[in-house]
């Protein structure tokens, strides 16, 4: 076990940051007080100097501090104040399950966002659009591009991403059902 250096910290705290608040966020539903969690449990790494075995060990850590804070956050007197989620509501929260689907619906999301960010610029355009539900003639308007372009483009990032995202594919499929 060792402590982090400063470039490890920056660098876990580059890589997980989003995946983190949009983890918190599931909970909160609240995006800047997510960023807060995230941030204060990042703070409480560096300034306790918390030493890890590996990797692995770091992002469970990482999720478990968030799920735990975030649920702090929602048991508060001041949320149950000005909000009216029921203590029903906190236990659904609290489960194994909605943990453990939250942590892979954000690590599948950054394996894939990672993925697509490996394509040419166009393609990946396209293929954002296209996960957020765009139909090819809502993409080729927004961008002002031809239907059989958007098609094209996606046939490239497709054939691009198959052997990229080979490795994930059970855990990726896992996930989205």
């Amino acid at each position: 076990m060792h402590s982090i250096s400063l470039k490890e910290f920056k660098e876990y705290f580059d890589s997980q940051y989003m995946s983190l608040c949009l983890f918190a966020n599931k909970y909160i539903g609240d995006m800047e007080i997510a960023k807060d969690i995230v941030q204060d449990v990042f703070v409480k790494i560096w300034e306790e100097k918390i030493t890890f075995k590996n990797e692995s060990n770091i992002k469970t850590y990482l999720y478990t501090s968030v799920k735990n804070k975030s649920l702090d956050f929602l048991k508060s007197k001041t949320y149950k104040a000005t909000n009216k989620l029921t203590d029903l509501d906190i236990q659904k929260l609290e489960t194994e399950p909605f943990f453990l689907r939250e942590v892979v619906v954000q690590e599948t999301s950054k394996i894939i966002h990672e993925a697509i960010a490996t394509l040419p610029k166009k393609c990946a355009e396209i293929l954002l659009l296209s996960i957020q539900d765009y139909s090819n003639q809502d993409i080729a308007n927004e961008l002002q591009i031809s239907i059989n372009t958007v098609k094209a483009q996606k046939k490239i990032a497709y054939k691009k991403l198959k052997p990229i995202l080979k490795e994930y594919f059970l855990f990726i499929v896992f996930t989205l059902e």
